[in-house]
């Protein structure tokens, strides 16, 4: 049943409660951090609408009249009823920024997301993050459906639908195991040949494999050759490669420690340029708030880091 014109605004039966509770339409006023002039305009207002004389006015200060004794015994159970909806309402915003859903691609998911939800946990230590990882096109599907609050992708394009931010830069680098030929040139491999060459990759879809097959096809008007393997994880890539399978290109960042430690080499690319932005990207239409806003400006700030070196 729709509620009626005459009672919809629970806000001047409030105020009338607060009348017979107090005494005086002053003090009631005072209670609703309003006006007396304003409070008694509200109530005007009220009696004109249900077409009944609810207050008595008077030097000595206002009380209800029988009719508005019993108007205000029917109002409490509903605005009761409203305030408890009000607390469940706003316990469900409280809920929700409590927790935060976040989908990063592999690199930011694996080697940059980690420093900053330490940050965030110092600014909003009581917040609980669910992550998700996938690759670009996965994470900019999360965010545009609402399953994810924020999203971090290092694709070279993005869909409709989506703000983005620079949230920092990485490096693509070529890795082949020491014993590798190309580990003796010491001038590097030209794009042809790295487009020539069968590499063990990720899938499709993913951010890495995109932004260096459109890098190739952009500056080195190369086209590249099927990969030898498509491994869906970076670890099983890396792994790959230090058996022989073929070389990879993957995120500086995801290669450190083996280059570091000497079972992977860098090959530098002539006339190939695999630098790239990562992006903070959310929904058009739905503004970040609380945790979400305060880890996208963590993130967006780390844009303003040096760029790694790719080797």
């Amino acid at each position: 049943m729709a509620l009626s014109a005459r009672v919809s605004d629970l806000m001047p039966f409030d105020l009338l409660l607060s009348v017979a509770r107090l005494g005086s339409l002053g003090r009631a006023a005072e209670a609703h951090g309003i006006s007396q002039p304003a409070a008694s305009i509200r109530l005007r207002r009220l009696e004109r609408q249900l077409g009944l004389v609810l207050i008595e006015r008077s030097p000595r200060g206002s009380r209800l009249t029988p009719q508005g004794v019993l108007v205000a015994g029917w109002a409490q159970a509903a605005v009761d009823a409203a305030a408890a909806l009000d607390a469940g309402v706003t316990a469900l915003h409280v809920r929700r920024d409590a927790v935060l859903r976040v989908a990063a691609s592999m690199t930011v998911a694996e080697y940059l997301l980690p420093g900053w939800l330490t940050a965030l946990r110092a600014r909003q230590p009581g917040t609980t993050v669910t992550l998700t990882a996938g690759n670009s096109a996965e994470v900019a599907e999360a965010v545009l459906a609402g399953v994810a609050d924020l999203g971090f992708v290092e694709g070279p394009d993005l869909p409709g639908g989506l703000r983005a931010r620079r949230a920092g830069a990485d490096v693509l680098t070529v890795v082949i195991p020491a014993a590798h030929p190309w580990a003796r040139r010491r001038s590097g491999i030209t794009a042809a040949e790295l487009a020539a060459t069968p590499l063990v990759s990720r899938e499709p879809a993913s951010g890495t494999r995109r932004f260096f097959e459109h890098a190739l096809r952009t500056q080195a008007a190369a086209e590249p050759t099927p990969p030898v393997a498509e491994l869906s994880s970076t670890t099983a890539i890396k792994s790959a490669v230090m058996a022989g399978v073929g070389p990879a290109v993957l995120s500086s960042l995801a290669v450190a420690a083996e280059v570091a430690a000497g079972t992977l080499r860098t090959v530098p690319v002539r006339g190939l340029d695999l630098t790239r932005e990562l992006h903070a990207v959310s929904a058009e239409g739905r503004p970040l708030a609380g945790p979400a806003a305060d880890l996208h400006a963590i993130a967006v700030r780390s844009a303003q880091s040096p760029v790694p070196d790719g080797g």
